[in-house]
This record gives structure tokens, C-alpha cells and sequence, in this order.
């Protein structure tokens, strides 16, 4: 399988996950009729942001391939739950939103530690 070899083009790809995360914060939406049971956005946030982990874990591995495996695990999770902590502050602005959830905080943070986890494995794939 050959996948994309240049940093950028996984950085773009986080920076459209990003932008996807802030236009969905930025509006007032419900949680899909399949996942209606109580911790369901819970599921969604670990799932975004496992996701956003992975991309973040591809580019910073291709930027800096010579770097110890649980230093890119520790720098892809501490920026993407920051970016949770910003996802949460700005849901706190935007009417008709609740923000500052610490229940979404800790999924954004687990999906974040799991993304850049289940990363690992797969770095050969990236590697030249």
C-alpha cells in the first residue's frame, strides 16, 4: 500500500479535520438517531479526535521520522486535546451550545491518547 509521503499533505488533511471540528462546534445540531443512548456524543467526541489523532500522528511522523515513537505519541496527544479544550471553550460562545464539558474533555482526551496509540503500528507504512 503506498500512501502520501509528504508531511503536508497529512497536515492538510489535520487542518481540514480541524476546520471541520470548528464549523460543527459552530452550530446547534443533535446527536444521530442511531447513537440516542446517554453517553452517545461521548462516542463521537472519542471517535473524532481518535481520528484527528491519527492525522496528526501521520504528519508529525513523516516531519520527523527520526523521533522517538512515544515522543510523537505524547506531542499528538497533548495538541489534540488542547484543540478539545479549544473545541469545548468555543462551544461555551456560541448560543444554544453547552461548552466546557469535562466528560467531553476526557473522550476528546482518550480518543486523542488512542489515535496516536493505534498510530504506532502502522508507521512502517509511512516509513521510506
Amino acid at each position: 500500500m503506498r500512501l502520501p509521503r509528504h508531511a503536508g499533505v497529512w497536515f492538510a488533511g489535520f487542518t481540514l479535520w480541524f476546520c471541520t471540528l470548528w464549523w460543527l462546534s459552530s452550530r446547534v445540531h443533535h446527536v444521530p438517531p442511531p447513537l440516542t443512548f446517554q453517553a452517545s456524543d461521548k462516542v463521537l467526541h472519542f471517535g473524532y479526535f481518535l481520528g484527528g489523532a491519527g492525522l496528526l500522528s501521520a504528519a508529525l511522523f513523516r516531519w520527523k521520522p527520526e523521533r522517538a515513537p512515544w515522543m510523537h505519541v505524547a506531542v499528538v496527544t497533548l495538541i489534540v486535546t488542547l484543540v478539545g479544550v479549544l473545541d469545548e471553550y468555543h462551544q461555551s460562545l456560541v448560543p444554544g451550545r453547552h461548552g466546557n464539558d469535562i466528560y467531553d474533555l476526557t473522550a476528546d482526551f482518550l480518543g486523542a491518547l488512542t489515535g496516536a496509540l493505534l498510530f504506532l503500528p502502522f508507521r512502517r507504512l509511512f516509513a521510506d
